[in-house]
C-alpha cells in the first residue's frame, strides 16, 4: 500500500528558492547549509515540495504497510528558524547535541535561529552520523 505524500521531490529551482529566502541572514545560512549537506551526502540539492531542500533518498515502510520515499537529510530556511531534517532523530547523538550550542528539536527537526548559534563542526558530525545511519538502515536510491 502506497499513499502519495504531499511533499514530493520536484524540479523547482533550489537557487531561486534560496535566493528568495528572508531575512538575508536566513538566505546566507541556507547557502552554507546547502554546501555542508551536499558535501556530506555527495548528492545534489533537490526541492521537496515548495519549501524544503533535500539530499538523497531512502525508502521506508511502516508496520501498517504504508511506504514511501523521503530525503536522507535536508533543510528549510523558514522565517522563524532554520529547520534541518535529521532523519535518524537525536537520541543516539546526545553527547554531540550537548556540545552543539543553541537550538530546539522536534522528532527529526533541528531548529536553529542562526548558524552562529551552533558549532558547525559538531553540526557536521550530527548530519554525517545521521546520513550514515540512514544509509545503513534503509534502502537508498
Amino acid at each position: 500500500m502506497s499513499t502519495a505524500l504531499k511533499t514530493r521531490e520536484n524540479d523547482a529551482s533550489v537557487a531561486d528558492f534560496l535566493n528568495a529566502a528572508e531575512p538575508a541572514q536566513r538566505r546566507e545560512d541556507g547557502w552554507k547549509v546547502l554546501e555542508l549537506m551536499q558535501g556530506i551526502t555527495g548528492e545534489p540539492p533537490r526541492m521537496w515540495g515548495s519549501s524544503i531542500i533535500g539530499f538523497g533518498h531512502y525508502r521506508y515502510r511502516y508496520a501498517s504497510g504504508r511506504e514511501g520515499e523521503w530525503m536522507i537529510t535536508g533543510f528549510s530556511p523558514r522565517k522563524a528558524s532554520l529547520s534541518l531534517y535529521i532523519m535518524a532523530g537525536f537520541s543516539q547523538y546526545e553527547s554531540l547535541m550537548a556540545q552543539l550550542g543553541r537550538y530546539k528539536t522536534g522528532k527529526s527537526c533541528l531548529y536553529v535561529n542562526r548558524l552562529t548559534d551552533v558549532d558547525l563542526d559538531i553540526l557536521s558530525k550530527v548530519i554525517s552520523e545521521s546520513v550514515a545511519y540512514m544509509k545503513t538502515t534503509y534502502p537508498v536510491r
